[in-house]
């Protein structure tokens, strides 16, 4: 009887299979040799349901603790017997603050100014939560804690910019590939002029991305008639502003109604931040959406996006 030939898998669909994405799995093999997939002509990865449970192991190892570059060469069985000890344990003595852990290892390595260090801490997040719970219960929380120690003077302005800079940077790494991404519907982010701070500009522009957008980013402080000129030249459907600080500039409200004036109708206007609640009737007065949160984020730009061009209004 002939055997049947071993099913082979691409990246994208090992992506989803272990929930690590293409670009840490490039990494760990590259770097670490934790898998060796087989070529095909055109030079694609593909790789074996063995490979597949080998990064599974491998991220229940790291999400227990352990670096990727101590258990990249172990046996598969020690693979599985450290994954089933860490599970044990974990049950035994739950740890119900892994993303509160991560936050202090990311301020750790932001006050040090130490990029490496916050890009494994990132890593080690992204593995352990996935790419949403990174940005939702990690970058999230860091960003509202950068902004409180800058506020009291326990950070300087350069931290903040240095975490934006590094944050932003992981972020394009990791993020999620979309085939369709020519077709899929165009969000510009930026923050108004006079706004300096992007690290939540950063954050909008990353979870846009994991939920399809086609993402124009174009950095803080921009006015607005060059903002409505780019969202115009790209077809946007919608522009996305982050609003961190000041609560209380006298020109931003101005900028926000010409912003609405220069843009069509049925481009909508997404509008966030710590500061955003300090202009709450110029927002209201622009029909602007106001997210409360990240979860009131993702629903937003969920229904932006199912919602073709037309403004979606009333949105609570």
């Amino acid at each position: 009887m002939f055997g049947m030939a071993e099913m082979k898998h691409s990246i994208r669909v090992v992506s989803l299979k272990t929930g690590l994405t293409p670009h840490v799995i490039r990494v760990w093999e590259r770097r670490y040799g934790a898998v060796k997939p087989e070529r095909t002509g055109n030079n694609r990865r593909l790789y074996s349901d063995e490979e597949i449970e080998r990064l599974c192991l491998l991220r229940r190892a790291i999400a227990a603790g352990h670096s990727i570059c101590h258990v990249a060469g172990l046996s598969q069985d020690r693979l599985s017997r450290i994954a089933d000890e860490a599970e044990h344990d974990r049950q035994a003595h739950p740890v119900p603050t892994a993303p509160e852990h991560c936050i202090e290892e990311c301020l750790a390595s932001i006050r040090r100014l130490n990029t490496r260090e916050l890009e494994e801490s990132l890593a080690k997040g992204i593995v352990t939560l996935g790419q949403h719970g990174l940005l939702e219960r990690v970058i999230g929380p860091l960003a509202q804690r950068i902004g409180d120690l800058w506020q009291d003077g326990s950070l300087m302005a350069a931290h903040e910019h240095f975490a934006s800079a590094a944050i932003r940077g992981f972020l394009v790494r990791t993020a999620k590939p979309f085939s369709d991404n020519n077709a899929s519907p165009v969000l510009v982010v930026t923050t108004p002029a006079g706004q300096l701070h992007e690290l939540g500009a950063v954050m909008v522009a990353a979870a846009a991305n994991d939920l399809g957008w086609r993402v124009v980013y174009l950095g803080p402080s921009l006015p607005a008639a060059e903002i409505a000129g780019v969202a115009a030249q790209n077809h946007a459907r919608a522009v996305a502003l982050s609003i961190v600080y000041p609560e209380d500039d006298p020109r931003l409200g101005p900028e926000l109604e010409a912003l609405r004036a220069y843009l069509p109708a049925e481009i909508a206007l997404l509008v966030g931040g710590r500061a955003a609640e300090g202009y709450f009737e110029t927002l209201g007065k622009v029909g602007a959406l106001r997210p409360n949160d990240f979860k009131d984020l993702y629903r937003h730009l969920g229904k932006l996006r199912a919602g073709g061009g037309k403004q979606v209004r009333g949105v609570s």
